[in-house]
């Protein structure tokens, strides 16, 4: 790989910039999602340039080297490995120094946080990198969305910003029956109440859009609640029925689609959506093909209108080809986390599958066709 015809030492400038001449781009990372797809973005064999403290080799001799004064210089490190840090939010690339003040051909690594920026030099692009840089383009800012599940006894709120899913509180609690109506039932109701009033006013101010949903009247009386004491809060608020409440609330809602329109720009609620409508397609035996086989025909037929694949199937030889002719073919591509319930649902259909524009039939027996659900994939899944 030869050296670009700019130097990769310039600091960043924006969001999200492709220098035409060279391929070369330059991020921020601005979100937890900017983190993932980052570290899913680059690879071994790419170069990484980053703001980054190395000890200086011009410190004097009797300096011990711990004691070395450490000063931040850019760099520019031929990526050898990545590392992602879900639990902490950063990103590490390790690999030998290509270009900075000193040290060149020795290892380092950048570590990586929100709000630091990196820049990109990649040995080849594939449909895979083009899905992650697009969704990122298109999350930009990332509205933070507050979705709380309630009912007597037991609720849950969850903070929604692209395609992290934060836990906020889990309340499980006894509430005295009805036979206690006016003692202690009604203490327990208010206690309750007042718990989760002041979740909603402590995260809601920092919410794009905050979304109270149940199967009973707590949900309205929450609501009552927050005109009368936290009115900028409560004009946020947007109610929704569900039947069950908790965390079992919270996926009902994100799998119906019935809070599209307040969940826009949530690439989690939009991954829960895809899979659930991929799972109703093969259950009603129409519009749906798995495993990469059968997904291969529905896209040289024309018939994919998204297709769902793992993110761990993006660097696989054999599905990038797929991936290209989708896109070329102008089907939706999206790329699903392999962690949670999502990503172990289309494991079990073979990592990738598509939803159909129309009612479509594998001509190669060997695959079946689309019909009721199976248990494992089919036969080149």
């Amino acid at each position: 790989m030869g050296r670009p015809r700019r130097g990769l030492s310039e600091p960043i400038v924006r969001l999200l910039h492709r220098d035409a001449a060279t391929g070369q781009l330059r991020l921020r990372l601005e979100s937890p999602s900017d983190l993932w797809r980052i570290a899913r973005f680059v690879r071994a064999g790419d170069l990484a340039g980053g703001s980054t403290t190395r000890r200086d080799p011009e410190a004097p001799m009797d300096v011990p080297g711990a004691e070395r004064v450490r000063r931040r210089v850019w760099i520019v490190i031929d990526v050898e490995q990545v590392e992602f840090h879900g639990f902490s939010k950063h990103v590490r690339f390790t690999g030998p120094i290509r270009e900075g003040p000193f040290d060149i051909g020795r290892h380092h690594t950048l570590d990586l946080d929100e709000g630091d920026e990196v820049t990109v030099l990649k040995r080849s692009t594939s449909a895979g990198d083009r899905i992650l840089l697009e969704e990122g383009l298109a999350s930009a800012g990332e509205p933070t969305i507050l979705l709380a599940a309630v009912d007597w006894g037991d609720s849950s709120l969850l903070r929604l910003r692209g395609r992290a899913i934060e836990p906020v509180a889990d309340l499980k609690r006894t509430i005295a029956g009805k036979r206690y109506e006016g003692g202690q039932a009604e203490k327990d109701r208010k206690t309750y109440a007042d718990e989760l009033i002041g979740l909603l006013r402590r995260e809601g101010p920092a919410a794009h859009a905050v979304i109270i949903a149940g199967p009973g009247f707590l949900k309205e009386e929450l609501v009552r609640r927050l005109h009368e004491e936290d009115p900028a809060v409560a004009s946020k608020v947007k109610v929704y029925a569900t039947a069950e409440s908790g965390r079992v609330g919270v996926d009902e809602l994100l799998k119906s689609g019935r809070a599209t329109e307040v969940l826009r720009g949530s690439v989690a609620a939009e991954e829960a959506e895809f899979v659930e409508r991929l799972v109703r397609s093969l259950a009603a035996g129409t519009r749906a093909a798995v495993g990469r086989v059968e997904v291969s025909e529905a896209v040289d037929a024309g018939a994919v209108e998204t297709l769902l694949v793992s993110e761990r199937l993006l660097t696989d030889p054999e599905v990038i080809p797929i991936l290209d002719r989708a896109r070329s073919a102008r089907a939706r591509l999206f790329v699903v986390r392999d962690e949670g319930e999502n990503g172990a649902k289309l494991d079990g259909l073979g990592a990738i599958a598509a939803i159909l524009r129309y009612d479509w039939t594998s001509p190669n027996r060997a695959t079946g066709s689309p019909g009721s659900p199976r248990a494992s994939p089919r036969t080149g899944a």
